[in-house]
């Protein structure tokens, strides 16, 4: 018992996801980040196509018409080059902003907000050359090769094929007039990188949902860790919301996997409702299976009557059964008589549809 309640099978508390948080440690795709700047681009780049292009057309079919005008001394090539890259990000300088402001967005879009200065502080352990080695060789680390080696291969391959189609066009591009050319490597390129994008995208949601996955996994607890933080937080509304939340989710789940495989439903009939499992030669008794009050009741007269499971209205049983009995427990022996006509009519009418006769 000590041993199963060690065990870290419960999702995280609200208290754990904060401190989490606090830390530093928020599920986060890179992959998602870096997909959603590249699409930006892309788009970026196929809106201001007419600006950039003739922009950058018009800057090097100058420089090529004037560059025997220039001083092509040492001193004097580094300036004509520096001028060519200054004018080159000013055109460009637009769509950079635009990246920044997606890449930012797509942060934010995953955590919120987030300032966690904790995770500026220095710490003694992550020089340690046995925790490196750990990381080095964990889990985690063959994962993100095996992702890694995917993306090479799926994002590769699909550019590959985009170019192979493209490559007759670009083996005369370099033989037209510039402006011709630069249109049709333009359009190379910009095929090329929406369809490797578009391949990275799709790649990113993966990474994303198992990056979350991964995280809370990871902040699972132990039954006894989560008694114990309640002792430490009593009296906490998050904390009591949540185990509130978290009981009725465990409780609901009984409902669904044990209620099709009852014998039978006694309710009370609108503030309880009690299953109960007997099975002839396996059990002494009638087993209760699950139970609910109020609208767990109800789902549990629903999943009944969706798996007709009888259902019988017979109100001081139902209400003996919901607060005498725990689930998974044999009802007592004062109760065998209520239960037993009940179960012998159910008996009766399964035998009459069926035409078996003892």
């Amino acid at each position: 018992m000590a041993e199963s309640g060690q065990q870290k099978t419960e999702k995280p508390t609200p208290r754990r996801l904060q401190e989490s948080r606090k830390k530093g440690q928020v599920p986060n795709s890179k992959d998602l980040t870096a997909s959603l700047v590249l699409l930006a681009a892309v788009v970026a780049f196929y809106s201001f196509k007419p600006y950039v292009g003739n922009g950058m057309e018009h800057q090097l079919t100058w420089y090529l018409a004037n560059c025997f005008s220039f001083k092509m001394t040492p001193s004097g090539l580094p300036r004509v080059l520096f001028d060519y890259f200054i004018n080159t990000v000013l055109f460009l300088a637009p769509i950079f902003i635009l990246l920044l402001a997606v890449a930012f967005f797509a942060n934010v879009g995953q955590f919120g907000f987030l300032f966690a200065p904790e995770v500026l502080t220095p710490k003694i352990e992550k020089l340690n050359p046995i925790n490196g080695l750990k990381r080095i060789f964990s889990l985690r680390s063959v994962v993100e090769l095996v992702k890694s080696i995917l993306k090479v291969v799926i994002v590769g391959s699909v550019s590959f094929l985009i170019v192979k189609s493209y490559l007759p066009v670009l083996m005369v591009a370099f033989y037209k007039a510039p402006g011709q050319g630069f249109a049709e490597v333009m359009t190379a390129i910009m095929a090329v990188g929406a369809a490797g994008t578009g391949a990275f995208l799709v790649l990113s949601i993966g990474d994303m949902l198992y990056q979350r996955w991964e995280y809370i996994r990871g902040l699972r607890m132990s039954k006894q860790e989560i008694k114990d933080e309640f002792k430490q937080t009593e009296g906490d509304p998050q904390i009591k919301g949540w185990l509130k939340r978290r009981q009725r989710e465990i409780a609901m789940n009984r409902i669904r996997q044990e209620v099709p495989r009852a014998t039978m439903v006694v309710t009370n009939p609108i503030h309880y409702a009690v299953a109960l499992r007997y099975q002839d030669g396996v059990t002494d008794a009638p087993v209760v299976v699950a139970k609910g009050a109020g609208d767990l009741a109800q789902s549990v007269k629903k999943i009944a009557r969706e798996n007709n499971i009888p259902v019988v209205e017979n109100p001081p049983l139902a209400q003996a059964l919901y607060k005498q009995v725990d689930v998974g427990r044999e009802i007592p022996a004062e109760l065998y008589k209520a239960v037993a006509e009940i179960l012998a009519v159910i008996y009766r009418e399964n035998n009459r549809r069926t035409g078996t006769h003892y």
